[in-house]
This record gives structure tokens, sequence and C-alpha cells, in this order.
């Protein structure tokens, strides 16, 4: 509203310029034992790098999570920051740092682009890696009745702090939602980790059993016959 207030409201954040380079924040987890809940999203940031990008120049890497952080470390890829250890229930400070370093990146214009990496959670059971473009903003056309405000100093300055403010909050949203990911990778995983134990758990105790009988029955027939061979 306030960026289409005035009509002459600009802000860089808003703007699209010609895409020089990237900047991709990749959320994975910290933990394996979560079936392909890193690998998919792994895979599409990988898949993505190769198909729009012809240069290591041409992109840059901020990584939240160990298994992300591991991942481009084995392929001697630099990431400009990382975030590790979050806990289940993470906190806005607790990431502040690696989005705000995000944002300004493509306020500053070191990026001409920021897309967030993360699996997408739709249920338990399915969580979908997607590429969210975050900045610049989409241009949003307001519809309805406008009303005409004041701004003090300037709308400018109020969407200089606006913002970033909003962008980050849309990475600790996206954030929010990859630990709802994670906890239904795990769930499920688990789940099937019990079935295929309790499944091979019944298969070798039939199997225990049936070689035990056999060595018992073996062992009658042993005494039998021995008996029948002393008469």
């Amino acid at each position: 509203s306030i960026a289409n207030s005035g009509g002459n409201v600009k802000h860089p954040m808003l703007q699209t310029r010609e895409v020089k380079r990237t900047a991709y924040l990749v959320i994975t987890s910290d933990r394996g034992l979560a079936g392909g809940y890193n690998v998919n999203v792994l895979r599409k940031i990988a898949l993505t790098l190769k198909e729009k990008h012809s240069s290591a120049n041409e992109y840059a890497l901020f990584v939240i999570g160990r298994k992300g952080r591991d991942y481009f470390k084995r392929r001697d890829i630099a990431v400009v920051q990382e975030t590790t250890g979050l806990s289940d229930s993470p906190k806005f400070a607790d990431i502040k740092s690696i989005a705000n370093a995000a944002v300004k990146g493509f306020e500053s214009g070191a990026y001409d682009e920021l897309h967030v990496v993360y699996n997408q959670f739709h249920n338990a059971i399915t969580q979908i890696p997607v590429v969210k473009r975050l900045l610049p903003l989409e241009q949003i056309e307001v519809t309805g009745a406008k009303a005409n405000y004041e701004y003090e100093p300037s709308a400018e300055e109020v969407l200089d702090v606006l913002l970033p403010k909003y962008a980050e909050t849309v990475i600790y949203s996206a954030i929010l939602e990859s630990k709802a990911s994670e906890f239904g990778a795990k769930m499920t995983a688990m789940g099937s980790a019990t079935k295929n134990a309790t499944k091979m758990i019944a298969g070798l105790t039939l199997t225990y059993n049936r070689a035990r009988q056999a060595a018992i029955t073996q062992e009658i027939a042993e005494i039998v016959g021995g008996a029948n061979a002393q008469q």
C-alpha cells in the first residue's frame, strides 16, 4: 500500500534489475534419519545451479543446517555464511544474522536476486522441495479504495525499515515450514523403519524356530536310531 500510495515511491527491493549474480539460501537439517528430506532439497539446488549458471561466480550460497554445509564442503563449493545447531523450535534471533546478511547483500547490489530453497510442507507424508524467489519482491497491485497517508520522514524511509524486516520474516517462515517438513519426514522414515524392523524380526524368528526344530528333530532321530541299533 505504501509503495502504491504515492505513485512515485521507489525502493531497490521492489525493482527488478539485470541478473548477474544470484544468491540462494538453502535450508537443510543438522541430522539425518529423515528419509529423503535433505537429499531432495540438495538435489534441487544442485540441479538449479547446473541449469541456470555456467560459473561459480554467478551465484552465492547461504546455508542453514549441517547437512547442507557438509554437502557443499565435500564438493569444494564456497558458502558465504552458514548457520547450524538450530533447535526444534527455532527463534527468529537464531537465524537473524544469516537472513540479514542475505537481504543486505541484495540491497547493496552484491546479488540481483535472492532465492530460498527449502522443503515446502504439505502434510506429514508429503514435503516438496522448492526454489522460491524472495527478492526482488513482487509488485502487488492494490485493489479497492485507497487512502492517502502522510509518512514521516518519508514513504521511502518507512519502506527502508519495513521491507528488510518483511523479507527476513519470510525467511523465518520458510525455516518454520522446513522444520515442520523435517518432523514429518522423520516421522515417516521412523514409521517405515519400525515396520521393516518388525517384519525382519518376524522373519528371523521364524527362521530361528525352524532351525531349532530341525536340530531337535535330528537329535531325536539320532537317539532313536542309536537305541534301535542296541536292540
